[in-house]
């Protein structure tokens, strides 16, 4: 633990909920948590409209999930957090092994914002191993938040389940992409859709443990995941004339252009999957990606990372 976290530990701040603009909304939840403590920057309203000057709350995603990810459920976790965090999302999450540390770190890797929720006290950052993690959220802007008092008492078993409830309660919409039958991502899930927030599950193969939990929010109700448009069309509604106009910008000069424009589109990044989505062979790839790149529609991102421009 670095000397300018330990300061951050010895001197949190202390709100009410209804006191920042970002926790306001946790007042409309049940069991509405009485104080928070946090360190960091909470979320700020933002301006919505330039010429009518009026702000609203940033649209709010929360990623969670088992704490012992597939690479399918990592790379899920990673682009999604990723694109939202891009797009102006703040990305939520409880700061736990596996899906929930990647979604920290996709929004950071963004350069967006992201906040933790704790399920200790303020001062108990857990696992301790994520100590680095939590001051990477709070010097790039984001916030570590905790319903707990510092040296309060607290129960691991319900503990972070009450947590649960925060992260969605701060939340406009849930995504989890991998979770097994019995996990704490379902509480979040229940949570969420208790109030009144969307829940979208991963689909994955019926054989494997930690696509049952999705599988099973699915079969309930849960909105099937496919790509990060379909959670960002819905934090940010795009009008008929725009969303025309950004259509027609996706094409490209040729079928391979405009397919690989289309897995961008879709938050896939990775080179080696952009050429197993298109059955481009390899060298067609790089010539695409190379003219794609010298007409400024694409910028790298390093070790065979991609982008739309």
């Amino acid at each position: 633990m670095s000397i300018l976290f330990s300061q951050f530990l010895s001197k949190n701040n202390e709100i009410r909920p209804q006191e920042a603009d970002f926790t306001e909304v946790l007042n409309t939840i049940a069991l509405k948590p009485k104080k928070l403590y946090f360190y960091g920057k909470l979320p700020e309203n933002q301006l919505e409209n330039s010429c009518k000057k009026t702000r609203v709350r940033p649209k709010t995603l929360a990623v969670v999930g088992t704490r012992k990810p597939t690479k399918y459920g990592e790379e899920v976790a990673y682009n999604l957090a990723y694109a939202a965090a891009k797009r102006g999302a703040v990305v939520v999450s409880g700061l736990a092994y596996g899906i929930d540390s990647i979604a920290h770190r996709a929004a950071l890797d963004a350069g967006g914002v992201t906040v933790a929720v704790l399920g200790t006290p303020i001062d108990n950052i857990y696992p301790k191993a994520h100590y680095r993690i939590a001051e990477e959220i709070v010097e790039k802007g984001g916030a570590v938040l905790s319903e707990l008092a510092p040296g309060a008492e607290f129960f691991p078993k319900t503990s972070f389940l009450q947590r649960n409830r925060l992260i969605s309660g701060l939340s406009d919409v849930v995504v989890i992409p991998e979770a097994a039958e019995r996990s704490g991502s379902l509480n979040t899930a229940a949570h969420a859709l208790e109030q009144g927030r969307e829940v979208f599950a991963v689909p994955g193969d019926i054989t494997r443990p930690l696509s049952k939990g999705c599988n099973r929010l699915i079969s309930q109700g849960a909105i099937p995941y496919l790509e990060p448009a379909d959670v960002l069309d819905l934090l940010f509604p795009v009008p008929v004339q725009k969303k025309r106009m950004v259509q027609e910008a996706l094409i490209g000069d040729n079928d391979g252009e405009t397919a690989i424009l289309a897995k961008l589109r879709a938050g896939i990044q990775q080179g080696e999957a952009i050429l197993t989505e298109t059955g481009l062979v390899p060298a067609v790839f790089n010539q695409h990606i190379t003219m794609l790149e010298i007409k400024g529609r694409v910028r790298a991102l390093g070790c065979n990372r991609w982008a739309l421009k």
